[in-house]
């Protein structure tokens, strides 16, 4: 069994950063702490003008939090603890000074679809199909909500939220402006983004910095939003609804 792991790695000026977990790229805690420092730092790294967000596997993107970790929370401080994981990711990447480009090779669930809705430019093959199957286990959608919202718009989000069985396929994801393209293989998606991430870095740095403030514009509140809604999941996930339906996940 491979070790859940973030990595950057630098080629021509852009910095590849790449998270895996062996649970179906789930990320605990401290996967998604070290996700979010790694950003950050790279973000004021002068030898990186343009950052890729990928992970590891071929089969899925990104399944959201760590069930294993959710199963466990006993109190509201570790549940707004544990939620607080993708918000800080999702805050890291808002304030990064660079374009961070999506790479998503597959399917991308929860948590997942908040990290696709956080980078500047998202590509995808056309296995990255999409679901928010928060409300199954009686919470919701609440951290990654307002990224989601701000990229595919309030119906699109509220649609996929409340469905939260279904799957929705990547050219879906597209329409609602989730994903710029999809492909049909991921050597196609891995050729793409090189090309848009190599091609990128011929700009001015600073015209980038300026138009991703442009394009952030009113998410200044959202330390304070996402910690909030954070501190909802962590209520709702001590609730006997949700206990009895993590019981059967155990």
């Amino acid at each position: 069994m491979t070790q859940p792991y973030v990595k950057q790695t630098i080629e021509n000026e852009v910095g590849y950063i790449e998270f895996f977990h062996p649970a179906h790229n789930s990320l605990p805690g401290d996967i998604l702490a070290e996700l979010a420092q790694t950003i950050t730092n790279a973000g004021l790294n002068d030898a990186i003008k343009v950052i890729v967000l990928k992970s590891g596997g071929d089969r899925t993107f990104c399944a959201g939090a760590s069930f294993k970790e959710l199963i466990n929370i006993d109190n509201a401080e570790t549940g707004k603890a544990f939620f607080s994981g993708f918000a800080n990711v999702i805050n890291a990447m808002r304030k990064c000074p660079k374009f961070i480009i999506g790479r998503i090779q597959g399917k991308t669930v929860g948590g997942g679809v908040g990290l696709a809705a956080s980078t500047d430019y998202c590509m995808a093959t056309k296995f990255a199909a999409i679901k928010l199957s928060e409300l199954n286990i009686g919470i919701g959608p609440f951290v990654v909500g307002p990224a989601i919202e701000r990229k595919m718009g309030s119906s699109a989000m509220s649609q996929i939220a409340i469905d939260a069985n279904s799957f929705y396929p990547a050219e879906w994801a597209k329409q609602k402006g989730l994903f710029t393209y999809v492909y049909e293989s991921t050597e196609e998606l891995d050729e793409a983004v090189k090309a848009t991430a190599e091609h990128l870095c011929t700009y001015n740095t600073e015209a980038m910095l300026e138009m991703k403030k442009v394009f952030w514009k009113g998410t200044d509140d959202w330390d304070q939003l996402l910690a909030e809604r954070a501190q909802i999941s962590g209520r709702l996930v001590l609730s006997d609804f949700t206990k009895e339906k993590l019981k059967g996940f155990k």
